[in-house]
């Protein structure tokens, strides 16, 4: 079983990731990939960040997407795209505003497309050659998605979520009749582990209610503390482990994704419009846009097993995605010509990697969407289907939330004329309200900058890199070992 049966993250070295059991008579016109971030400290003990073997997971499962759409030796290489020096019209990446994620997809990213040594020498005006630093390293820039920011450092899945009507349909499991049977049903297993967790949480704090943060300590505590610091107890067996695992599958998907009440499933909302727009790009600029990687977190996961009936039809898909999983769309074509088809030609497929908790071979699966047979879907019918949930705008995402400040404030006719992209001219065809508010703040923003100047002047300031404020770090903060209690029962 892919989730359910396994909870800990491990990486297989020297293993090569073995290509899905697919036809490859076909083209691949681009691809969008979703993939979440690797290894890390334990979400309790916050900031968290990436370790080693998280880093090391994005790279190995980069190197893998590198192989299978990258390499000239592919039969699943993208159609047209750059083997050695990204081109990076071709590569878009992106993430939200969270050191793991980001960290996570820097190493992805190195992975993707590797350094690449004289060959990325540049020759200057003078004669003289420059080559890239660390062997031809290569960088791919990440642009920012507003989702997700500041997630792996939030025990809560919608504690970041912005969208009113998410945070209230989560909320509604918390008085459901399924919630409260297993907060009562479980409570003498939480209480057992009283003796190991209680650096963390407190006796009240030990139930069903806390069941994810309360396995991610204690799971990464099995990875990265030592004997010494975490010993073995008869109250922590794998059976035991096993039951903390399907207790906070079931806590994390229910707060994901509400069949009665779909829109607690936003974060899924949002990445199947980013999906469907990522692809268009592709059809609609004749494959100059080909690979889109975004970087996240097992709640959009989630969130989208449920929303496109993946949940419905395969029970692993309610479990918790492993480090370093990857959700797939590729565009296929059989259409033998060159350049972008027909869109009656091209089909959409759907695959999963389970991350690093597949030990011998690692595969990226094929699976249905939608209720459907087929693991490949005409793009009409996938865009007809991905639109029965897709948010794709601003407007959209504000209407479903309910929200009506912030972003949301000019989309129902609230706040200052300025903020909105859609201001109407005033009568008499003069200055648009828009112009009129961008031009004020250019204007204000000119004034501070000389105030800034000048104080620099007359007070001596200097500038100095962001990397010189950082204070000293907590001794925990060089450690990826968990505060746990070491004499336990």
């Amino acid at each position: 079983m892919l989730f359910i049966m396994s909870f800990r993250a491990t990486l297989v070295f020297g293993v090569s990731l073995l290509l899905a059991d697919l036809t490859n008579a076909e083209r691949v016109l681009g691809a969008y990939i979703f993939q979440r971030h690797g290894d890390r400290t334990a979400k309790a003990w916050a900031p968290t960040k990436l370790t080693n073997l998280g880093y090391s997971q994005e790279y190995m499962t980069g190197s893998f997407f590198h192989d299978r759409y990258i390499s000239a030796n592919s039969s699943y290489q993208i159609d047209g795209i750059s083997t050695d020096i990204v081109n990076l019209e071709q590569v878009t990446a992106s993430a939200p505003d969270d050191d793991v994620i980001e960290n996570s997809g820097e190493g992805f990213l190195q992975g993707l497309y590797p350094p690449v040594g004289s060959a990325a020498t540049e020759t200057l005006r003078n004669g003289s050659t420059v080559q890239s630093p660390l062997n031809g390293f290569q960088l791919i820039p990440m642009s920012e998605v507003k989702s997700g920011s500041g997630s792996e450092d939030a025990t809560w899945l919608q504690s970041t979520s912005l969208c009113s009507k998410a945070k209230i349909s989560s909320n509604n499991y918390f008085s459901s009749k399924s919630y409260n049977d297993l907060l009562s049903s479980t409570r003498g297993l939480y209480q057992s582990l009283d003796s190991l967790v209680n650096q963390t949480f407190s006796s009240s704090e030990l139930s069903y209610k806390n069941a994810y943060p309360i396995w991610d300590l204690l799971n990464v505590a099995l990875i990265h503390n030592s004997t010494e610091s975490f010993p073995s107890s008869p109250a922590l067996d794998d059976s035991v482990m096993q039951q903390l695992f399907v207790l906070a599958n079931e806590h994390e998907f229910s707060l994901a994704y509400n069949g009665s009440d779909k829109i607690g499933a936003v974060a899924g909302m949002n990445l199947a419009g980013e999906v469907l727009a990522g692809l268009n790009e592709t059809i609609t600029t004749g494959g100059k846009s080909k690979l889109n990687v975004q970087f996240g977190a097992y709640a959009t996961f989630l969130s989208y097993f449920g929303l496109a009936g993946l949940s419905d039809s395969n029970a692993n898909f309610t479990g918790i995605p492993n480090y370093a999983s990857s959700m797939v769309w590729e565009l296929v074509t059989d259409d033998e010509n060159t350049g972008i088809p027909d869109t009656s030609e091209i089909k959409v497929r759907f695959m999963f990697h389970n991350g690093s908790s597949i030990r011998d071979s690692t595969q990226l699966q094929a699976y249905s969407l939608f209720g459907q047979s087929a693991t490949e879907l005409p793009w009409s019918q996938f865009v007809e289907k991905t639109n029965e949930f897709a948010i794709s705008s601003q407007g959209q995402w504000c209407e479903a939330c309910g929200n009506s400040t912030g972003i949301c404030a000019s989309s129902s006719g609230a706040g200052d004329s300025s903020s909105s992209s859609s201001a109407k001219s005033s009568s008499g065809g003069g200055m648009s309200l828009g112009v009129a508010g961008v031009i004020g703040a250019l204007v204000t923003l000119g004034v501070l900058v000389g105030l800034f100047i000048l104080s620099m002047f007359i007070f001596g300031l200097r500038l100095v890199p962001k990397s010189a404020l950082v204070g000293a770090r907590r001794e925990s903060d060089t450690s990826t070992a968990v505060p746990i209690k070491t004499d336990a029962a």
